[in-house]
């Protein structure tokens, strides 16, 4: 087989001596097998490849914003130790046969674990060496595939884990914005013996990160990195590992597989893994992840080739393991794969890895006592549950804190004038601020991701474009029609990509279509005119583009690289109280021909 275009034998071992990021083999080439005797069916062979994708930061099963053993209404577990329990049952189960372990990203955010030694004691500040690299390492991964949460602390701590990994860390796609050369190692090639006495079997694995780490990190990555499209990658390197010896190819992908994307058109797909297996021939199975979806097993069928492509998602944060199983069988000395499958192993079936707990101790005891540690007082309870559809003081301390940092950083500047509005959204269902003590942890609990502060000017007739798209959140309910709040929002959307303002008051009328909702848009009890002009607070992931909302992605009147998490935190702590008469004013609701819903 030859190499593609632009790609020779002699030129990825050019790039190899002058340092650049490129593919590595594991292992010497196979020799050639005795072909089978006449009359003889050939030996069969096995092997198993497990993968985890989306760990997001979970080494113990532990939820740091309860402060308890993590547990839900399906008793899921979830952490690396408890993947460990079980890919080493497995790997004990298979003693003396080939057993690989794979990771398709997101590992190093997610958790107040993960964030505490990227902003709190950053290993790029300590050089201490990062949980999710201790505990993988005691597992004994084959490779990982970086996610494109794996670039929301920046380039410098993203490779010091990366160094740190006693395995190597893929992303063929993800490649120098400079040179054009790809960034991180684009594939590997490993040696595995299927047992004694039998050929060498050459697996390779190439690693796809998620074009989207374009916008969501946008100032991370820009002029630094550019994210390729994931399909044409496959397409590029799938041939050059055939070629460099590949008896058969391996995909680990951080993409789901509804190829559909939550950002506009400019990026290359969000969630291509079925369309890699659809367009790209050569390829055996796919491991995916991203979507946080449980695929025990599902087949394309390569249109090339007719080949039936096996992919598999293990949900999320530890929650289940993916098990591939491939049948093979060598003639003429040459493997070919006679049947595979693949199934999910729930992780809640077996016991922490004591391994996994001991090398991260320390380090989740400190977390803990960290998020424990008490920032104010609340007068009342505050809940979250309701924030979907009523106006709740909870999202209303989001956005006064934003409000009131975007006003201070303006003041004296050609924009103090304008009147600031904010954005926020919601987030978790289940986060509480309870009465009396007010810890960090639950700060983290109502503002879960690591998103930083901007501020945009949009006009009247832009903020009424973003409201509408937001509005599409709700499901249609005719007037009558009995208001079911586990229903009144459309499934296909997340509550993350669902927004309420401050700063002006609105109605949306869910009884009308989508893109016609909203009914009232005021400002001091006047209508608000479309060349009016607003300071908009809002997140860095929403301005970058995450969500594809109209107006949004322009230039910064203000971006301090200030995390939200934390505004929230010293805003309660300088205060010594969380009062709602500071912050609760009721400026929005659902109503059908102006009549509330609830």
């Amino acid at each position: 087989m030859t190499l593609p275009a632009g790609i020779s034998r002699r030129g990825v071992l050019a790039a190899a001596a002058a340092g650049a990021a490129v593919p590595f083999v594991v292992g010497d080439p196979a020799g050639a097998a005795p072909a089978t005797r006449p009359g003889h069916p050939p030996k069969t062979y096995d092997l198993t490849v497990l993968g985890t994708s989306d760990t997001h930061g979970n080494v113990y099963n532990w939820d740091y914003y309860k402060d308890l053993e993590y547990d839900d209404s399906a008793h899921n577990d979830v952490g690396v130790a408890k993947l460990a329990a079980l890919v080493n049952q497995i790997r004990d189960e298979r003693r003396g046969k080939a057993t690989l372990v794979l990771d398709a990203g997101d590992t190093i955010q997610g958790t107040p674990l993960a964030t505490y030694y990227a902003k709190q004691e950053p290993i790029t500040s300590t050089g201490e060496k990062h949980p999710m690299a201790k505990a993988m390492n005691v597992l004994h991964y084959d490779a990982v595939t970086l996610g494109n949460h794996e670039f929301n602390y920046g380039l410098p701590l993203l490779n010091l884990w990366i160094r740190q990994l006693g395995f190597p860390a893929l992303a063929a796609n993800a490649v120098d914005a400079t040179t054009g050369r790809p960034a991180f190692t684009p594939y590997v090639i490993k040696k595995v013996s299927l047992g004694h006495g039998a050929p060498t079997l050459r697996v390779g694995i190439l690693g796809l990160t998620n074009p989207g780490s374009a916008i969501w990190d946008r100032g991370n990555v820009e002029g630094k990195l550019v994210f390729k499209d994931m399909i044409a990658t496959a397409a590029k390197w799938v041939p050059v590992m055939r070629a460099r010896g590949a008896d058969i190819v391996l995909i680990s992908a951080h993409g789901g597989d509804s190829g559909t994307s939550s950002y506009g058109p400019e990026l290359p797909n969000e969630n291509p893994s079925a369309l890699i297996a659809e367009q790209v021939p050569g390829i055996d199975a796919i491991l995916f992840g991203h979507a946080h979806a449980n695929v025990p097993q599902r087949f394309v069928t390569n249109t090339a080739t007719g080949a039936q492509v096996l992919l598999t998602e293990p949900s999320k944060w530890g929650q289940r393991l993916s098990r591939m199983d491939f049948t093979l069988t060598r003639e003429r000395g040459r493997w070919t794969i006679t049947s595979k499958k693949s199934d999910l192993l729930n992780t809640n079936t077996v016991t922490e890895d004591p391994k996994v707990l001991a090398v991260v101790r320390s380090q989740h005891a400190k977390t803990v006592a960290y998020v424990n540690q008490v920032v104010a007082a609340s007068t009342v309870e505050l809940s979250a549950a309701e924030s979907r559809y009523k106006d709740t003081p909870i999202l209303d301390f989001i956005n006064k804190v934003q409000t009131d940092t975007v006003t201070a950083a303006l003041a004296g500047t050609q924009y103090a004038t304008l009147p600031v509005l904010s954005i926020a959204a919601p987030f978790s269902r289940t986060a509480v601020f309870p009465q009396g003590d007010v810890k960090i942890k639950d700060v983290a609990g109502l503002y879960i991701y690591d998103n930083t502060l901007e501020a945009v000017v949009l006009t009247g007739a832009e903020v009424k474009a973003y409201l509408e798209y937001s509005a599409k959140y709700f499901v249609t309910l005719p007037v009558g029609a009995e208001p079911n709040p586990a229903t009144i929002s459309d499934p296909a959307v997340p509550d993350y990509n669902y927004d309420v303002f401050s700063g002006i008051d609105y109605d949306i009328d869910i009884s009308r279509p989508v893109g016609d909702r909203i009914t009232r848009l005021e400002l001091a009890g006047a209508p608000v005119a479309p060349d009016a002009q607003f300071v908009v607070a809002v997140n860095n992931y929403r301005r970058s583009g995450g969500g594809n909302f109209p107006g949004i992605v322009k230039t910064q009147v203000y971006n301090a690289q200030q995390e939200i998490r934390q505004l929230l935190i010293d805003w309660a702590q300088a205060k010594g109280e969380i009062n709602p008469a500071d912050f609760a004013a009721q400026n929005w609701r659902l109503v059908r021909a102006g009549v509330p819903v609830f």
